[in-house]
C-alpha cells in the first residue's frame, strides 16, 4: 500500500483571490466555446457523439466547484469574497446556459436522430438516461416559451441565484454571541464553560457564548435558569434577521418563475423530477405523518410539563403550566437522565474526537472494502492546517487501478467557516478515456464543527455528534464509491428526496452495541462504554420521538407552505405560528428564525420533506439487509454495488428493488417510530 502512487494528484489549495476569479472566468469561457460549437450544428449533424456537453460539464465542475468552496472554509475574507463572487459568476452563467435555445435544439435533434436511425437501442442505459435528462432540462428551463418570456425568465433566475448566494454568505459569516455571567451559566458543564471566551466588563466577568452549535446548544440543554435559556434561544433565532428580506425576495422570484414555466406552484416545479412527484404528494405525506405523530407528541409534552412542574417546585421557581420553546431541549435531557439515569456529559467522556474519528473510518473501511491513507504535506496542500487529507484505495489495491479518490476532513469550528456539518462533492468521478486508467477520480470534503479541546479535557463528542459524523461519512462514501460514466449521475446526484436515505440508514450503526463499544474509549481510563451504558443509550433513541419528528414536520411544512402559497405572507409570523401549532411548543417573542433556515436556499427548497420521506427507505434498507449483521463486508459489498456504485444513473426505485430484493415499503419505518403500527405512506 505504501508504494502505490495515485493516478490523479490532489488539487492545490493556495489560490489567490485574483486566481479564483481568473480561473472561473477562463472555465466559463472554455465551456461556452463547447456550447457555441454544439449550438451551431445543423440538424443532421446532431448525434450522441457530437453532444460533447456532458464532458464539458464535468471539466467545468472540476475547476469551478473547488474554487466556489473557499467561501465556506477559508480564513481569508478576500478569498471568501472572491469565491463568493466566483459562485455568482457560475450561477449566472448556468442560468444563461440553461436558456440557450440553440443548444436545446441540438439536444432534441440528437434525440430524434438517434431514435430515427435505430441507434437508441445501441446506447447503454446510462447513455439513454443522459439524453432524456438533457432534453427534460431544456423543457423545465422554459425553452418552449416565447423569446420575451425566456428573457424575463433568465433575468429572474439570475436574481434568484444572487439572492440565495447572499443569504448563504450571511449564514456562513455570522459571528454573533450572547454574553452570560457564571451565575447565568449555572448547570452548563464546566468543560464547556472553560471553552468560552471570558472578559471583564463593568466589574463583572462575562462569558461570550457564540451561536455555533458546540457553544450555544449546551446552554439550551443545561442552563437551569429558564430566563437565560429564553434569552439564548431568542438571540439564536434572531441572529440572521438580515436574511429575512432576502428569503422573501427569493420566494417572490420563485413564484414568478413557476408561473412563467406553467406550474401552479414552485413546490410542483421542484418535486416533478423527484420520487414524490408533486407538491400535493409531499403535503399528503406530511399531513399523514403529523396526524400519526400528534397523539404521541401530546402525550410526551404532558409528561415533560409534569417534569417541569416538579423541577420548578423543587427550585422555588414560578410554574407557568406551558411547554415553551426554550424548555424542549432542557427537559428532554432531564427526562432522559431521570428515566434512564443517562448523563449526556458522562457519555461524552467516552467519545474523544481523536478516538471516534479513526474508529468510524475503520468501521467504514472494513465494511466497504477500502483503505484511507493520510496524505501529509505542507500548508498549500489544504485550505487550513487543521484539515486532514486522505487518499482512498481499494483494500486489495495492487496498483494505481485500485485508487478510489480523495477525502478531506475539516472538523473544528473557526470564524467565518460553514457552521454546521455537511459534505461537498468537490470533484465528481466519471469515465475519461484521456486520463490515467480512463477515469477522473472523485474528491469529497466533510466540513464539521466538533468541539475543540479545552484546558481541562481533549476534544469530546456528544453521541449526537457521533451520529452526525457517521451520517456525513455516508455522503462521503456515496461520493467516493460511485462508478458512473457521466459526472451528472455521480454519487449523491440522485433525487433530492432519496439523497439522505443511504446516510440515514448508516446512522443505525451508532445504536448498535458492538459498534458503540468499538468506537468509544473514556478519555481518562481508555475503557469502552459499559454494556449498561450502551443499553441506556440505545433505549434513549426513541425517547420523545413524537416531539422530535413533529419538529421535523414543522420545518418541512413551513418550507412547503411558503413554496405553495400564491401570495406573499408574513414569513416571520408564519414561522412562529406554525412552530407552535405543529411542534407543540409555545413560543415567546416573535423572532425571524426563518433567516437561519439555510436549507431553504441551499438546494432543499420545497424539499425539506425529503429528510423524513427518505427515512422510510433508510429504515427499510437497514431492517431488510443490514440488521442481521451490520458489520458484514459481504453486505457492505451488496450496498456498494446496488446503491453507491450506480449513483443517479438509474431510477432510485430500481436501485432500491435491486438492493432489497423487492419494492420498498414503510413497514420498518412505522415499526421503528410507532412500534407495531404499520401503514404505507
Amino acid at each position: 500500500m505504501a508504494n502505490l502512487v495515485a493516478p490523479q494528484a490532489p488539487p492545490r489549495w493556495n489560490h489567490s483571490p485574483e486566481e479564483v476569479l481568473a480561473l472561473t472566468k477562463e472555465a466559463i469561457q472554455k465551456n461556452k466555446e463547447v456550447s457555441d460549437k454544439v449550438g451551431a450544428f445543423k440538424e443532421s449533424e446532431c448525434t450522441f457523439e457530437s453532444l460533447t456537453l456532458a464532458n464539458a460539464e464535468s471539466e467545468f465542475e472540476a475547476i469551478s466547484e473547488p474554487l466556489a468552496f473557499y467561501q465556506n472554509v477559508s480564513t481569508s475574507k478576500e478569498l471568501r469574497d472572491a469565491s463568493n463572487q466566483a459562485e455568482i459568476l457560475c450561477r449566472d452563467y448556468g442560468v444563461e446556459e440553461s436558456m440557450r435555445l440553440d443548444v436545446f435544439h441540438a439536444k432534441t435533434n440528437a434525440e430524434k436522430n438517434i431514435r430515427d436511425s435505430g441507434r437508441w437501442e445501441k446506447l447503454n442505459e446510462e447513455e439513454q438516461r443522459l439524453v432524456e435528462k438533457m432534453v427534460l432540462d431544456g423543457k423545465r428551463a422554459g425553452l418552449a416559451l416565447p423569446e420575451k418570456e425566456r428573457e424575463k425568465l433568465t433575468t429572474l433566475k439570475k436574481e434568484l441565484s444572487s439572492v440565495c448566494v447572499e443569504f448563504q454568505k450571511n449564514f456562513n459569516e455570522e459571528s454573533g454571541h450572547i454574553s452570560l455571567t457564571l451565575e447565568e451559566l449555572d448547570g452548563v458543564p464546566q468543560d464547556v464553560i472553560s471553552g468560552y471566551d471570558k472578559r471583564e466588563e463593568n466589574e463583572k466577568t462575562l462569558y461570550d457564548v457564540k451561536f455555533k452549535t458546540p457553544d450555544i446548544f449546551p446552554v439550551f440543554k443545561f442552563a437551569h435558569n429558564p430566563e437565560v435559556r429564553k434569552r439564548a434561544i431568542e438571540a439564536h433565532e434572531d441572529r440572521l434577521s438580515m436574511n429575512v428580506p432576502l428569503l422573501d425576495r427569493a420566494l417572490e422570484l420563485r413564484r414568478e418563475i413557476a408561473g412563467l414555466l406553467g406550474y401552479k406552484t414552485w413546490a410542483d416545479y421542484v418535486t416533478e423530477p423527484k420520487m414524490v412527484k408533486s407538491g400535493k404528494n409531499a403535503e399528503d405525506f406530511l399531513d399523514d405523518l403529523e396526524t400519526r405523530l400528534r397523539p404521541v407528541g401530546e402525550k410526551e409534552r404532558e409528561t415533560l410539563i409534569q417534569l417541569k412542574k416538579e423541577v420548578h417546585e423543587k427550585r422555588g421557581l414560578p410554574f407557568d403550566g406551558e411547554f415553551n420553546f426554550w424548555d424542549y431541549r432542557y427537559y428532554d435531557r432531564v427526562y432522559i437522565e431521570k428515566t434512564l439515569d443517562l448523563d449526556d456529559s458522562l457519555v461524552k467522556e467516552y467519545f474523544p474526537v481523536a478516538v471516534v474519528v479513526p474508529a468510524i473510518l475503520e468501521i467504514y473501511q472494513n465494511l466497504l472494502g477500502v483503505r484511507f491513507v493520510e496524505v501529509k504535506g505542507d500548508k498549500k496542500d489544504v485550505w487550513h492546517p487543521e484539515v486532514q487529507q486522505f487518499a482512498v484505495w481499494e483494500a486489495n489495491a495492487k496498483d494505481g487501478s485500485g485508487f478510489v479518490g480523495y477525502c478531506y476532513l475539516d472538523l473544528f469550528p473557526r470564524d467565518a467557516k460553514y457552521s454546521h456539518a455537511a459534505v461537498w462533492p468537490l470533484l465528481p468521478g466519471y469515465a475519461a478515456p484521456e486520463k490515467p486508467n480512463g477515469r477522473a477520480y472523485p474528491l469529497a470534503a466533510m466540513v464539521a464543527n466538533l468541539a475543540k479541546p479545552t484546558p481541562d479535557r481533549p476534544a469530546l463528542m456528544r453521541h449526537d455528534d457521533v451520529t452526525t459524523f457517521f451520517h456525513e461519512m455516508g455522503h462521503v462514501f456515496h461520493g467516493l464509491l460511485s462508478r458512473v460514466q457521466f459526472s451528472r449521475f455521480h454519487g449523491t446526484s440522485v433525487a433530492r428526496d432519496f439523497v439522505e436515505a443511504p446516510s440515514q440508514m448508516l446512522e443505525n450503526w451508532c445504536w448498535e452495541p458492538k459498534v458503540l463499544e468499538k468506537m468509544s474509549s473514556h478519555y481518562e481510563t481508555q475503557k469502552p462504554l459499559s454494556p449498561e451504558l450502551i443499553d441506556k443509550i440505545i433505549r434513549s433513541r426513541y425517547v420523545n420521538v413524537g416531539l422530535f419528528y413533529l419538529r421535523q414536520v414543522f420545518f418541512a411544512k413551513y418550507d412547503l407552505k411558503v413554496h405553495t402559497d400564491k401570495d406573499a405572507a408574513d414569513t416571520t409570523l408564519l414561522w412562529n405560528t406554525l412552530r407552535e401549532k405543529i411542534s407543540l411548543v409555545k413560543g415567546g417573542a416573535v423572532k425571524p428564525g426563518q433567516g437561519t433556515f439555510a436549507h431553504i436556499v441551499g438546494g432543499y427548497d420545497a424539499g425539506y420533506y425529503g429528510y423524513t420521506y427518505s427515512l422510510v427507505f433508510a429504515a427499510d434498507m437497514y431492517a431488510t439487509v443490514f440488521k442481521k449483521d451490520p458489520l458484514s463486508p459481504a453486505l457492505g459489498q451488496q450496498y456498494r454495488d446496488e446503491i453507491l456504485r450506480v449513483g443517479g444513473s438509474r431510477e432510485e426505485l430500481e436501485s432500491l428493488e435491486h438492493f432489497l430484493g423487492r419494492p420498498p415499503n414503510s413497514e420498518a419505518f412505522m415499526e421503528e417510530i410507532f412500534g407495531t403500527e404499520k401503514s404505507n405512506l
